[in-house]
């Protein structure tokens, strides 16, 4: 809806507005006459048929953003079929930051709340509101001519489109916030994307390397959780239910991306998930192996989290007490102190020591950060059993 509607504002704040007033007509005219045959449709129709009347009644394109979408070229729609990953491109505007190109993606285009956002960049809310709201500005001032980019001009944007697509898949992988561990929704439309993309760029390793990935986490995303939605470790999980199909299309796309040079962040994580779904047992993983390419991940990609999941499968080769040991940087950075996974895996590890009450510190700090309600109900029994 919002990409259609872009064509007719060239302005992204008009357009999200006019969505917006779309959804409340809907919720008074469709109690009043019922749900059109198709929703989508009459919404789209809706909030476009609203934006025309704005720009009627006012001028704004020189006061709000001005996201001059132009009706795109035979060669442009050739190079971006589709409309949201159009406008994906288009929002990924090499004058802007990547950090703030990201953001501003995830929220207006993704659907991405602000809150979750700023969860996935490990900052506070309003920072990221105050990043969003920055973004916007410049292209305001700055009169940046945004318009979906020629093919020339991909490969400048891919590496943001590719975060864009990773981050809304880690999202709906994991809500940050609310009652169900998966957003499904967001999950099945970061993988849309990404197979979008291997079809548009069917040669670049890294867009390989994002597919096998998500398309490993949509294989297991059945067995995460239980009838009731609980949480299930990786080691309970019902490994037999895991789809081999995927697994399999999953292991071609990670030595396609393997074969194809140095390995990216993106390959590098996809065989890592590989190596874990293709393993007889959780216990017979292949963890040094798992240990070798989070190595290797570090020297692409240093980041906390990549060296906190490294500690992890440091612990599972040398022992709990090694673990804890390569987590001690971590801590004392305090670039993870809001991350909730960091004390729930000192926990874990503590607990395996023996170290009770210690562990016991850790979950109850982890649940302190915690934001979605199965993962609280996780770390609340695992506090209770230990």
């Amino acid at each position: 809806m919002l990409a259609a509607t872009v064509r007719v504002t060239r302005d992204l704040d008009l357009a999200e507005e006019s969505v917006q007033e779309a959804y409340l007509a809907a919720l008074s005219t469709w109690e009043r006459d019922g749900i059109p045959d198709r929703p989508g449709a009459w919404l789209t129709t809706a909030a476009r048929n609203k934006a025309r009347n704005a720009l009627t009644r006012q001028q704004t394109l020189r006061t709000k953003l001005p996201l001059l979408v132009e009706p795109p070229a035979d060669q442009e729609v050739a190079a971006v079929p589709d409309d949201r990953l159009r406008l994906v491109f288009t929002c990924c505007h090499p004058a802007l930051s990547p950090e703030a190109r990201i953001a501003l993606t995830l929220r207006l285009v993704c659907g991405v709340s602000t809150a979750d956002v700023a969860a996935a960049f490990l900052v506070s809310e309003p920072t990221m509101a105050a990043r969003i709201t920055r973004a916007k500005k410049k292209i305001a001032a700055a009169r940046i001519p945004y318009r979906v980019p020629t093919p020339s001009e991909l490969p400048p944007r891919l590496d943001s489109v590719l975060s864009v697509v990773h981050l809304l898949a880690t999202t709906g992988h994991t809500a940050p916030s609310g009652r169900t561990l998966v957003r499904e929704d967001l999950a099945d439309r970061a993988l849309d994307l990404a197979r979008m993309l291997r079809a548009l760029l069917p040669d670049e390793p890294e867009v390989s390397g994002l597919v096998a990935l998500l398309v490993v986490h949509k294989s297991r995303e059945r067995t995460r959780t239980d009838a009731e939605g609980s949480l299930v470790r990786l080691a309970d999980q019902d490994w037999s239910a895991w789809d081999c199909a995927l697994i399999a299309e999953a292991d071609r796309l990670v030595v396609a991306a393997l074969s194809a040079g140095p390995p990216g962040r993106f390959a590098l994580q996809a065989a890592i998930a590989a190596l874990h779904a293709q393993a007889p047992s959780y216990e017979e993983t292949d963890w040094p192996q798992i240990r070798t390419l989070y190595d290797a991940l570090l020297r692409v990609w240093r980041t906390p989290v990549v060296a906190l999941n490294r500690a992890v499968a440091v612990a599972m080769v040398d022992g709990p007490a090694a673990g804890l040991a390569a987590l001690e940087p971590l801590e004392a950075s305090g670039e993870l102190a809001s991350y909730h996974y960091l004390p729930a895996a000192k926990a874990d590890l503590l607990r395996r020591l023996g170290r009770d009450a210690e562990a016991r510190e850790a979950y109850a700090r982890a649940l302190t950060l915690a934001g979605n309600a199965a993962e609280r109900a996780f770390l609340e029994r695992e506090l209770s059993e230990t």
